[in-house]
């Protein structure tokens, strides 16, 4: 049987692959996420997701499946990425209030005992309603927003925060079960 690795830390993949009853090791990628530019493309979220899963076959035997993958929030066609103080994640959150932006999440698995990749993205959609100067202070004092990607996780905003959203609720959160279990199948992993 295949190892299956999540080259990821995040608590929140840890738990939506918890939650799909798969059985997996972590070994975190060490690969510097540092991107040239915000211009969002799909290729440069794959690529990374690719670098990640990489960095992590480098370092495991030849029975292993590799998963990895990356997610970023997009408005206007750039990317937003994860804040580094307070001051930058207030000013994130101000630009998406009352605006409709989009999740993609890029995974990319890859089989060291068959040398075969297969990568997938997933888009969905968020609007939030209009934050008062108020609620952004709330938030951002209350929910550590500095290790994620836009300055927010779907799954802890209060109730008059979040407007609507469209397709997978998991993919904002950070992994979309479906194209996980596509990404396995791709690669012939079966699951018990």
């Amino acid at each position: 049987m295949v190892n299956l690795i999540l080259a990821s830390n995040s608590p929140r993949r840890k738990k939506i692959l918890n939650d799909m009853g798969l059985e997996y090791k972590i070994i975190p990628s060490n690969y510097d996420e540092k991107l040239e530019t915000d211009e969002f493309s799909y290729d440069k979220i794959e690529d990374l997701a690719t670098q990640k899963c990489l960095d992590v076959v480098r370092r495991v035997d030849k029975n292993s499946l590799v998963l990895a993958a990356d997610t970023v929030v997009v408005l206007h066609n750039k990317i937003l990425g994860k804040p580094l103080t307070k001051e930058k994640a207030s000013e994130m959150l101000h630009n998406l209030s009352g605006q409709t932006h989009m999740v993609v999440t890029s995974i990319c698995a890859i089989n060291t005992k068959t040398n075969r990749a297969a990568t997938i993205s997933t888009t969905s959609y968020v609007r939030f309603t209009e934050w008062t100067d108020k609620m952004i202070e709330d938030y951002v004092n209350t929910y550590l927003p500095l290790d994620k990607a836009g300055s927010y996780g779907i799954q802890e905003l209060p109730p008059n925060y979040l407007d609507k959203f469209e397709g997978s609720f998991e993919n904002i959160v950070g992994l979309c079960p479906e194209s996980v279990l596509k990404v396995l199948e791709q690669l012939e992993y079966h699951i018990n």
